[in-house]
């Protein structure tokens, strides 16, 4: 079960992959289950265009509550720093950058469809930008770790 991860210990592996669900069970009531405003059926949410929302965020910041300005630029990156580290830890494949952001990416995009065509959500691609980088904060970070222990 545990022949890719990094870790040779199973109870280690074990408990780095029951934290792995704890995170995704997490993610999923904030992503999905938040109990927020549902959009209306007959209007699509979206942006398309990169650092559209972002530049909105930090140009126009007097625009905007302090929580939702927070939220909606730093919660997008801090709450994706974990795939960074669980990634590599259970697959060494995703030790290498691009395997790496290739599967981070993808999951991203396949959260952000979900949100939009189930109407929990819009479709943002800064959100994309936003999550990745604060995969690839946990992405560096683990793989400095791992380096350093060698």
């Amino acid at each position: 079960m545990f022949r890719n991860t990094f870790f040779q210990n199973k109870y280690l592996n074990t408990l780095i992959l029951a934290g792995s669900l704890v995170y995704a069970l997490i993610m999923i009531k904030l992503l999905f289950l938040r109990g927020t405003t549902y959009y209306n059926s007959s209007y699509q949410n979206y942006n398309l265009i990169p650092f559209k929302t972002i530049k909105q965020y930090a140009l126009h910041r007097e625009h905007y509550n302090l929580d939702t300005w927070v939220k909606n630029l730093f919660g997008n990156i801090i709450l994706f720093i974990p795939l960074g580290v669980i990634f590599p830890l259970l697959n060494t494949r995703y030790l290498r950058t691009i395997p790496f952001l290739l599967v981070v990416i993808l999951v991203l995009l396949a959260v952000e469809l979900i949100q939009l065509f189930t109407k929990v959500g819009s479709f943002d691609v800064d959100d994309i930008i936003l999550n990745t980088f604060g995969a690839l904060i946990g992405f560096v970070a683990t793989v400095a770790a791992l380096r350093s222990r060698k």
